[in-house]
């Protein structure tokens, strides 16, 4: 059992202080064997986010284990607190504008034209030094250590409680697979005990202090040659009044609102006030209407006595001001019970405050700004400043430059918000190192290096399946903060459905559908792509790959589908196009009706389309009749779901890699939810775990596939699957079940037909009719008997006069297509 005999938390469990001494003297061994083993952002994303539920629930079990060990005089304010910033949102934020991405230690090409592969990769060993009066500070401290990748060793103030270890414990115990844990070590010890802290930082890579120049300089002797010190020291703020502001209520009311909260013991609490003035009246006019502001102020919080030293600072401070009152240098306003005071200062130098309600007023004209204060820039943090919007502009610039990071208005001293840089820097970055690699040739289509080392791992998929219904219900609890960018899906699986983005998501996703593109032979550099896709009615065909092609740095003629096919090959011709994007039936389409002008031309050697799937025959003839050499799918994916897979140069037909960085796949059983035996065919069952705005779990997509064993003759371990149509191309007719698949396989194979195949269902005078509609190329008789001779079921339902077949040629303008995507409708169902 835990208990204060155990303080310290090691790798997963709690130990004695014999035992910490003991692994102390192994870390450097501990710390090589935990990087040995790989930590995937995803992990420590889903393991917060849990947390930060639990956390944010007053009833949940989690959050009561925590209560126990709060700091005397906290409540669950705090947890609430530390709830929040465990947030997914905010977290993936973070990321994003720190270090660029979600997954920001995989190896991924910056610049898709080079083979040079890029990553933020962890400084190695990182020692937290907490400060022991800010109780949230400690442990978060560490999961920024985490989110870098990095293993963890944190020090906490031998006066502690042990809330920093059981919050770390409850975070890493959500991890099933204990990485989270291998990479966190919390220790409770005074700082006296110098060999520990010796012994901490001895093999740290990084060691992050939190605290006054004493607590930096007690580290830093321990800190050795090469070691990165971070130092997130005290600061000191400060307000700036332009000339008309001062004379502003409002303002005034701001001022004092920034000064009471928290009794300035935040860094970014102002603690003197600057005027845009060199007359001294104006400095003694404004500290008695700010004192009368303090004074009409709500009182702060009861019960925070204050030590003897702080008492000891207030009361020197007062009394060295009120004795220079003599000099007619200061002017001081006190509250009678002491609460508060203003020393007006006719030295524009920058004093500190003894804090508790305690501020400076100084004359300072703006042009003597910078000389005043550049040689405190080292302390510098806030400036709030009040004025017009030329004096904000103008003197934003001068507090910048005289050593100031951040400028935020009067009133707002001490907000935040998502992602903000802490004094000047970002800590990710302070706990990372920007690293490269660089390839040759062969590496052209490898996007990511890490592919060829591992499949990335992401957390195992819980809770029960969705189907498009309950994913579009869930569109209705979206916040509309996470739904900037809507999407309708093509419908040619029913009804159109609509799906919500943030911009990073759809960012994340073409990132990762980039890669993919890369993956399957497209070259950036050379290639010249016309992008056929549909456009409009909020689908996102076009659009996504307009998107890919931009972060690829792709030469893109966006053309876009359209029903003028000799325009689209004239541009196709005129602007030396030899890559098209498209939907197989348009490509189709729009070879052959331009078959004369695309043939002369000769200069279209790569096909990449998505939607469908042209048939191995249909591959034959775009290869023999227009000299296309690679046709392969673009993408995989869905307009819900975004991209689920890719092909790479050793893939055909419908086999895929899953995108695994975003998504993990199960196939289930087509009657049961049960995972199918190796090798069957199951319905295909994805979990995104790399957005933010809209989670969709164990989500049933509607296609069907299979698992590819083994590893890829390309050298990538993704997972791969196969496609093997969707469950609506399975009809149930006259009692059995027939697939579209089959339909196509033996016209291919049996008939030698490439063209377009579809299906259609409907209700003849005595039984049900099955239509198969085909091109004119086709010779329906012998097709026709082709079906029956190779599709035993079908033959049983015609000759047991369950149903009539046909066989029908028509134009290509005559198939049923989805009006938003032109995609084929490989199964029309006009049944009533």
């Amino acid at each position: 059992m835990t208990t204060e005999t155990n303080p310290h938390y090691w790798q997963g469990a709690f130990i004695d202080d014999e035992e910490a001494g003991r692994r102390l003297a192994e870390l450097p061994a501990t710390v090589e064997a935990a990087l040995a083993e790989p930590l995937d952002t995803e992990t420590v994303l889903a393991a917060c986010d849990a947390l930060s539920t639990a956390l944010l629930d007053p009833a949940h079990p989690t959050r009561a284990r925590l209560a126990t060990h709060l700091p005397e005089g906290e409540d669950g304010t705090l947890l609430a607190e530390l709830g929040a910033f465990l947030a997914r949102d905010g977290l993936t934020r973070k990321l994003r504008g720190e270090l660029g991405g979600t997954a920001p230690q995989r190896l991924n090409r910056p610049d898709a034209k080079e083979t040079v592969y890029e990553a933020w990769a962890p400084v190695g060993l990182v020692a937290h030094i907490a400060p022991g009066n800010a109780a949230s500070v400690a442990p978060l401290s560490l999961v920024e250590g985490l989110l870098a990748g990095n293993v963890n060793i944190l020090k906490t103030s031998g006066a502690d409680t042990l809330l920093a270890q059981h919050l770390l414990a409850e975070l890493a115990a959500l991890d099933e697979s204990g990485a989270i844990a291998r990479r966190v070590i919390v220790l409770r010890f005074s700082s006296s005990r110098q060999e520990w802290l010796r012994l901490m930082c001895a093999p740290a890579d990084a060691v992050a202090v939190w605290g006054g120049e004493t607590a930096v300089e007690g580290v830093a002797a321990h800190v050795p040659p090469g070691c990165r010190l971070v130092e997130w020291g005290h600061k000191i703020s400060f307000a700036y009044l332009a000339r008309d502001a001062w004379r502003d209520e409002a303002t005034l009311a701001a001022l004092a609102a920034d000064v009471c909260l928290l009794e300035q013991q935040a860094c970014s609490s102002p603690q003197v006030v600057y005027l845009d003035t060199d007359d001294d009246k104006d400095v003694f006019a404004f500290a008695e209407r700010l004192a009368a502001a303090l004074a009409a102020a709500p009182p702060g919080p009861s019960g925070d006595e204050l030590d003897t030293a702080e008492q000891a600072e207030l009361t020197t401070t007062e009394l060295i001001a009120r004795l220079e009152e003599h000099l007619g240098l200061t002017r001081v306003h006190t509250a009678p019970d002491g609460s508060w005071r203003v020393m007006a200062d006719t030295r524009p130098a920058l004093t500190a405050s003894p804090l508790h309600r305690s501020v400076w007023v100084k004359p300072l004209p703006r042009e003597r700004m910078l000389a005043t204060l550049r040689p405190m820039r080292r302390y510098l943090q806030t400036a709030g400043v009040a004025g017009t919007r030329a004096d904000v502009a103008e003197l934003s610039r001068l507090a910048l430059a005289a050593g100031a990071t951040r400028v935020t208005p009067v009133g707002s001293m001490l907000g935040s918000y998502a992602g903000e840089p802490h004094d000047g820097v970002y800590a990710l970055q302070r706990y990372s190192r920007r690293v490269a690699v660089q390839a040759d040739e062969r590496f052209a289509t490898v996007a990511c290096l890490d592919d060829l080392v591992r499949p990335a791992a992401l957390p195992t998929p819980t809770g029960p399946l969705l189907d498009k219904a309950a994913v579009q219900e869930l569109n209705g609890s979206v916040d509309r903060r996470d739904a900037e960018l809507y999407f309708r899906s093509g419908g040619s699986t029913g009804t159109p459905a609509l799906s919500l983005f943030t911009y990073d998501d759809y960012d994340t996703q073409m990132r990762a559908a980039a890669r993919g593109l890369l993956a399957a032979g497209y070259d950036p550099k050379h290639d010249r792509t016309a992008n056929l896709f549909y456009c409009g009615g909020m689908y996102g065909g076009f659009i996504s790959f307009f998107s890919i092609l931009e972060r690829l740095g792709g030469t893109q003629m966006p053309i876009a589908a359209g029903p003028d096919h000799r325009a689209t090959a004239e541009a196709l011709v005129a602007h030396e196009a030899d890559t098209l994007f498209g939907m197989p039936s348009y490509l189709w389409q729009l070879l052959h009706d331009q078959s004369d002008l695309l043939r002369s031309y000769g200069g279209i050697r790569k096909i990449f389309y998505g939607g469908e799937h042209f048939t191995a025959e249909q591959r034959r003839v775009l290869a023999e009749s227009f000299g296309i050499e690679t046709v392969r799918s673009i993408t995989y994916g869905s307009t819900d779901l975004g991209p689920l897979g890719y092909q790479c140069v050793e893939s055909a037909g419908g086999v895929h890699h899953l995108h695994a960085d975003l998504h993990t796949l199960e196939i289930l059983d087509v009657d049961a939810d049960r995972p199918v035996a190796p090798g069957g065919t199951g319905r295909l069952v994805f979990t995104t775990h790399a957005r933010r705005g809209q989670r969709l779990d164990r989500y049933v997509i509607g296609d069907l596939g299979r698992a590819v064993p083994g590893r890829c003759p390309c050298g990538n371990h993704a997972p791969r699957f196969e496609l093997l149509g969707r469950l609506g191309d399975v009809m149930r007719v006259a009692t059995y079940f027939l697939n579209h698949g089959r339909f196509v396989t033996i016209a291919e194979g049996d008939c030698g037909y490439a063209g377009e195949l579809q299906v259609l269902l409907g209700n003849g005078t005595a039984r049900e009719r099955l239509t198969v509609r085909v091109e004119r190329s086709a010779d329906p008789s012998a097709l026709r008997t082709a079906l029956l001779a190779g599709y035993p079921e079908l033959r049983s339902a015609v000759e047991e006069r369950l149903l009539d077949l046909d066989v029908e040629v028509a134009d290509t303008a005559e198939f049923a297509r989805t009006a938003t995507t032109g995609k084929l409708r490989s199964v029309v169902d006009c049944r009533q």
